[in-house]
């Protein structure tokens, strides 16, 4: 009789435990990546190859001319595994507020690998003498990309360059010269 009652228990036990399983379908929002500043990035995502549909994943290569560099950006939905091809890279990502900022970096040549956790900022730069070349797997169909300093100082229409100002700490002038850096973005 005792092994009845602990089958039922156990059985009631997992049970219960199935209400804790959720899930949910990826996000709707599309976003598209443009590779800046001598770098030249091909993606791979539900955009461009519908059987990556709901499989969760993207991939991007990314092609750095010397002194390359992917500025620092975030990716909303998505974390990002980086390989290294060719080449050498200094890569680092930002923990969030909460962590106290804390910058963590590395040196990566051919073949290292890095993660970059969802959300949070991050950037690659070639500190090689040669182009450099790196694959990133994302893992979701529209990872997202937020481009940090043309998000902030090239949106359009403008934030108001007295928020800017007080936010960076900076004079005005600073604030009108980094606005003008992307105004040819927004035509």
């Amino acid at each position: 009789m005792k092994g009845v009652h602990f089958l039922i228990s156990t059985l009631a036990i997992l049970a219960s435990a199935t209400f804790l399983v959720s899930a949910s379908d990826p996000s709707s929002l599309q976003d598209f990546c443009v590779a800046l500043n001598d770098t030249k990035s091909a993606a791979v995502n539900v955009d461009n190859l519908l059987g990556l549909n709901t499989l969760g994943l993207s991939l991007a290569r990314i092609d750095f001319a010397p002194n390359g560099l992917n500025p620092p950006h975030t990716h909303p939905r998505a974390t990002e595994i980086l390989v290294v091809l060719e080449g050498t890279l200094y890569v680092g990502f930002v923990t969030s507020n909460g962590d106290g900022n804390r910058l963590f970096t590395k040196v990566l040549n051919k073949g290292d690998v890095f993660v970059f956790p969802i959300g949070l900022i991050h950037f690659q730069l070639n500190v090689g003498k040669v182009n450099a070349v790196a694959f990133a797997g994302l893992s979701s169909q529209n990872p997202g990309v937020i481009t940090i300093a043309k998000a902030v100082f090239g949106s359009q229409p403008p934030i108001n360059p007295d928020v800017l100002a007080k936010a960076f700490q900076v004079d005005d002038n600073v604030v009108d010269y980094l606005q003008k850096q992307f105004w040819y973005d927004n035509n």
